[in-house]
């Protein structure tokens, strides 16, 4: 099941829950609008080379549009469907005032120089500059784009509307980017992880982590979870995996990345293989890469009590089953995740206004929604008996049904 089918899905599920009207159902489906594109540009060896671009703009019933850039080789109309979608649900889930959006070019940004990056970004926003706005649809970085693509689509967008910071979200903050963006989504999961297990009668400090994915959001929650004593067993990335039973030396870990671009060949720990990674005994594993890594195939392996979904979409149905039938708890994505779009509305925010947020400030009112978001759920699933995701689902989907209902969708 891809990821589309996977989203549909939940997403019908919670429209049953909530008995909503088939037409309000079928209306809050159908994305607002789907853009695809043709991205010409000069390579540096003077050569042509031609890349399709998507952004499809979801719902807008609860405020501007909102939702990443990825540069990925399987960014694929369906998959940027399923990720706007979930992003009309995430923005929702944190009741901050979006609707759902997502774009991405089918790349692969390694193969490309810095300049031919820059070229791409730039012919991209030329052909959507008129479909997107501040007040519309507000990109932001996603898996394969980084506060350097935000700052040329920044200064792309204003060549034709004048200089418009609040254009795009994560951007330097240079150029008006928030304080604490870099580490708002894997600081939003260390958030969740923490009502969570508070739910439990737990804490961070006693468990010990498994950590799928070593980019920005799996580095900042193993750093976070280790300067609150928890005990990262293990993390893999796209290079390789790294085992410790004592618990790994993150500080170090992070150093070595850097310096080498992965985990592997990491002196303080013992190589493992990734393919054996969600096998390994802990207290909370933690899909912080792509979506689909967790399976029917290898969900029964899983020996974790807490499964947290940094990732999008990183748990297929059928997994999402098993895991259900032997006891293991998922918090997901459409909330263990939101803090990226939680401190991106902070940004936007401050842009609009004109006025910057402390990081401490930022910091405690990612805090404060994400913590309140997890009570929300808390009711929902209460009410209608059902697993987090399904009380995520339902939170979000109810939201955006009443805003549309609100603003009169019939008329």
């Amino acid at each position: 099941m891809n990821a589309l089918e996977a989203t549909t899905r939940y997403f019908k599920r919670a429209s049953k829950l909530l008995a909503l009207d088939s037409k309000v159902e079928r209306s809050l489906l159908i994305p607002f609008r789907e853009i695809k594109v043709e991205c010409t540009i000069l390579k540096d060896d003077g050569t042509l080379a031609s890349f399709v671009g998507f952004r499809v703009q979801h719902d807008n019933a609860r405020g501007p549009m909102k939702g990443g850039i990825r540069y990925h080789p399987e960014v694929e109309p369906d998959e940027v469907n399923a990720l706007a979608q979930l992003m009309t649900w995430k923005a929702a889930v944190t009741n901050v005032p979006y609707g759902g959006a997502k774009g991405g070019i089918g790349c692969s940004p390694r193969d490309l120089s810095i300049h031919e990056l820059e070229r791409l970004t730039r012919v991209f926003t030329q052909k959507i500059h008129d479909l997107i706005g501040v007040h519309t649809d507000v990109p932001a970085p996603d898996m394969g784009t980084n506060a350097q693509t935000m700052a040329w689509i920044l200064d792309e967008y204003s060549k034709f509307h004048g200089y418009s910071p609040a254009i795009v979200t994560g951007k330097p903050v240079d150029l008006g980017g928030s304080l604490g963006r870099d580490a708002a989504t894997g600081r939003g999961v260390v958030y969740a992880l923490k009502a969570l297990l508070a739910d439990h009668g737990k804490s961070i400090a006693k468990q010990s982590y498994v950590i799928q994915g070593f980019g920005n959001v799996g580095s900042w929650i193993a750093q976070l979870v280790h300067e609150q004593g928890g005990k990262v067993k293990a993390i893999s990335d796209v290079t390789g995996a790294v085992k410790n039973e004592a618990g790994l030396d993150i500080p170090a870990l992070v150093k070595h990345a850097m310096e080498t671009g992965g985990v592997q060949g990491f002196q303080g720990a013992d190589a493992l293989n990734p393919n054996e990674l969600f096998a390994e005994d802990c207290d909370v594993l933690i899909p912080a890469a792509l979506g689909g890594v967790l399976n029917g195939e290898n969900a029964k392996d899983v020996r974790a009590k807490f499964v947290i979904e940094a990732a999008n979409h990183p748990t297929d149905p059928q997994a999402d089953e098993i895991l259900a039938q032997k006891g293991v708890i998922v918090l997901p994505d459409i909330y263990a995740n939101s803090g990226g779009v939680t401190v991106s509305y902070f940004e936007w925010v401050q842009n609009v206004q004109g006025f910057m947020w402390e990081e401490d400030k930022v910091n405690r009112e990612l805090l404060r929604y994400m913590t309140k978001a997890y009570l929300n759920i808390k009711e929902m699933c209460n009410s209608h008996s059902c697993s987090l995701r399904m009380g995520a689902f339902s939170l979000g989907v109810s939201r955006v049904a009443r805003a549309t209902m609100l603003r009169g969708w019939e008329a």
